[in-house]
């Protein structure tokens, strides 16, 4: 059906805003192409899916938040490097009819992730 996603700031309980994101396509050597980049509302997420049904097809796909940024963004002292600063989350899609929410809950020190709805 689609990809969606959000982002929350969880140190400070807040939506990221302005967090950029890439999403790519993972072939069978694991080699990645780049589909699309987006970035947050002021919500912590993406003002459309970021792929559409038509655009859904079974397959390895790759989120690639870079949450450094955004917490180097907001002021927030990183130690260089930082210890979280591009998170990677690769997942597949089993069935393009489903909708298929990634979400991202992150902080400078840890992170999570599930398949929401």
């Amino acid at each position: 059906m689609s990809l969606s996603t959000h982002v929350l700031n969880a140190a400070n309980g807040i939506p990221a805003e302005g967090v950029k994101i890439e999403l790519h396509s993972i072939d069978e050597s694991g080699n990645r192409s780049l589909i699309k980049e987006v970035v947050t509302n002021d919500d912590g997420r993406v003002d459309q899916p970021i792929l559409s049904a038509d655009e859904s097809k079974k397959g390895t796909y790759e989120l690639v938040f870079h949450i450094g940024d955004y917490f180097r963004g907001r002021g927030e002292k990183l130690p260089e490097p930082a210890f979280i600063d591009v998170v990677p989350l690769r997942f597949g899609i089993s069935d393009p009819e489903k909708h298929y929410h990634v979400p991202l809950l992150a902080s400078p020190w840890t992170y999570s992730t599930y398949r929401g709805s």
